[in-house]
């Protein structure tokens, strides 16, 4: 038996005035963890979608060896008949449906023509063992936090007889204790015989987890490392993925602080699906014109609750509590009350809460203040375009033009349309919340960039992160919050990822 169990060898992969693959190669041997690196838009999905069918044989060129025997999948399911299974970064799980239903949701267990709910229970188990998670089978998808949902992807996985698993971006979403799970969970497979490909930006991850590393750079294959001829390093990778060292991660900034711009005193606000649980529980802050303030907490915390909450209100009751703009007393019910305040939100979720998908690069960009390049109560379409362009170019937004739909940019560009889309509010204070995750290295830089210039300019920046090194790598203050509470108020230089995760597991509010 051959130690290589795939080889993809010169695949070319085009798009309408897009060459999104180049005559890439990729050669995975049996049995190993094989990371694939490249920023976004640079083709890691693309190639993989090839692989397993998504992109179906016919509309590439190039030949795919899979376990020594050339294969030709027409779809999904010829993939997975193979053995190919891909989980998607964005989880695929029907939220009403039970966790049974979804595992075994189109390749279900058939007795006599009848669904056989028994032992799709019973297998259900099993393969939930496997994966570590303990669960009633019959418990509904929206009940389980994201870490636990993607167990139950891998777990549907297994049911289709897996040999070679596909992760794309699998811990994106988690925090740091479900992330080590999952990597793991990646090391016992590994330990079984399992091959898995995992498409990741978190560099450190992959150093910890890899066999083997392909690095891939405008839809061209640049190189391949591999453990044992030397360890992986997290800097040998980046300059591979973007063709230059990154000296620093993040980029030096000589803070300029004045005074304070933005003040919520003594925020209370309720959980709008559980009466009587708070999600702000007598939440103070400020903001200073010039300053990057940082916001950490574990998963659950309620960052990004009180961060919506603030902005017009678009989460939860609100009970009571101040807004405070340069002095003023604010009131901010609605989001365009928000917006016209001088406040942006860029969210967590981009697909979910900052993205229209059926809207174009250019509609997206001016949608949060069309009254902006409206002229006696129509849409300047000269405008409109004019400042898409610009902001396609200023953010280096990978699309052939502004027309293009959203759903055709890769996840880092889609993230550079959505900030794009609240510069052009031309707000004082920007709240970003998880503003780099699923971005690759050098899209990281570039957003960090643009937001030391939006501080040198005089504006304020609220930064929500679940990565702590990014934190203490761009923030000048950090506020950590636990079940509602802000518990710190740390200054960079006290800083350090110790104080911060002790300050994040306690329930005592600071003083």
């Amino acid at each position: 038996m051959s130690d290589t169990i795939l080889e993809m060898r010169s695949i070319t992969k085009e798009f309408p005035g897009v060459r999104a693959l180049d005559n890439v190669s990729l050669s995975v041997r049996r049995g190993e963890i094989h990371a694939i690196c490249g920023e976004n838009g640079a083709g890691k999905s693309t190639l993989m979608k090839v692989l397993s069918g998504v992109h179906p044989h016919g509309t590439y060129a190039g030949t795919i060896v899979f376990d020594g025997e050339e294969v030709e999948f027409k779809d999904l399911k010829a993939s997975e008949k193979a053995g190919i299974v891909i989980i998607h970064q964005e989880l695929a799980l029907i939220p009403e449906l039970s966790v049974t239903e979804n595992i075994f949701l189109g390749n279900e267990i058939v007795r006599r023509g009848l669904i056989d709910w028994t032992e799709a229970r019973t297998r259900t188990l099993d393969l939930m063992a496997r994966v570590g998670l303990s669960v009633d089978p019959n418990t509904p998808i929206k009940n389980l936090g994201v870490g636990q949902q993607q167990l139950i992807e891998i777990a549907r996985a297994l049911s289709k007889d897996v040999r070679l698993l596909i992760l794309d971006e699998p811990t994106s979403a988690l925090n740091e204790d479900d992330s080590e799970n999952l990597l793991d969970l990646l090391r016992g497979f590994k330990g079984r015989g399992l091959t898995s490909i995992m498409i990741s930006h978190k560099l450190n991850e992959i150093a910890e987890i890899a066999d083997s590393v392909t690095i891939i750079r405008d839809g061209l294959t640049v190189e391949t490392l591999h453990v044992e001829d030397s360890p992986l390093d997290e800097d040998r990778i980046i300059r591979g993925m973007v063709g230059r060292s990154l000296d620093n991660r993040y980029p030096s900034r000589t803070p300029q602080i004045g005074e304070v711009m933005f003040e919520v005193k003594n925020w209370n606000v309720e959980d709008p699906n559980i009466a009587g649980r708070m999600v702000c529980k007598n939440s103070s802050f400020n903001v200073r014109k010039g300053e990057v303030v940082g916001f950490a907490g574990v998963m659950g915390a309620g960052r990004t609750e009180l961060a919506r909450s603030i902005f017009g209100r678009s989460y939860g009751i609100y009970r009571s509590g101040q807004l405070l703009l340069n002095g003023n007393e604010v009131h901010l019910p609605t989001v365009d009350s928000a917006i016209d305040a001088g406040l942006a939100y860029v969210p967590e979720d981009r697909k979910v809460h900052g993205l229209n998908l059926l809207d174009t690069v250019r509609g997206t960009i001016v949608s949060a203040k069309l009254k902006k390049i409206t002229r006696h109560g129509l849409l300047d379409q000269h405008e409109e375009y004019t400042a898409a362009e610009r902001y396609r170019k200023a953010l280096r937004i990978r699309s052939r033009d502004v027309n293009d739909g959203v759903t055709q940019l890769s996840g880092g560009n889609q993230q550079k349309v959505v900030l794009s889309k609240w510069m052009f509010t031309d707000p004082t204070l920007l709240i970003l919340d998880e503003p780099t995750r699923g971005i690759d290295v050098g899209a990281k830089y570039e957003i960090y960039e643009l937001i030391n210039q939006l501080v040198a300019e005089g504006h304020g920046v609220i930064m929500i992160s679940s990565e702590l090194p990014e934190v203490l790598g761009m923030c000048d203050r950090i506020y950590t919050v636990c079940e509602g509470r802000i518990t710190g108020d740390v200054p960079r230089e006290q800083a350090d990822q110790e104080t911060l995760m002790r300050l994040m597991t306690t329930t005592t509010a600071a003083a």
